[in-house]
């Protein structure tokens, strides 16, 4: 059973740091790249974060460029997003998800190139 499962959401105040970590089963990890969603309340679900099978290259949304690290430990079949200068606007639960076996670039921001996703967790950023 493939399965993503991610962990480390919580609340935090503006300009503090998260580390977010999905745990993946089921697949063999390092054949894939991973990405990193979030959803606010009343919006549709967006890109946030990718990078690929190696490592070796990342892709980030614009308005987390600079503040958000994805990373990845294959050895552990886990993929991080640390978040640092966190804003109130960075609120939304957090999804990861697996991406296809062969890096797609700036497509790697698209949703329908995922397939299986986690359960997400909940980040809330206090003002």
């Amino acid at each position: 059973q493939v399965q993503l499962v991610e962990s480390g959401g919580g609340l935090v105040q503006a300009g503090g740091s998260l580390r977010l970590s999905c745990l993946a089963s089921g697949r063999t990890f390092s054949n894939y790249a991973m990405g990193w969603f979030r959803q606010a309340p009343g919006k549709e679900r967006e890109f946030v974060a990718a990078i690929r099978r190696t490592g070796f290259s990342t892709l980030y949304a614009d308005s987390v460029k600079g503040r958000f690290t994805i990373s990845r430990d294959n050895a552990k079949n886990t993929v991080y997003l640390q978040m640092t200068s966190l804003k109130p606007e960075d609120t939304a639960v957090y999804y990861c998800a697996f991406g296809p076996t062969v890096w797609m670039g700036d497509r790697q921001k698209e949703k329908k190139v995922y397939d299986t996703w986690g359960q997400g967790t909940q980040v809330t950023v206090s003002s």
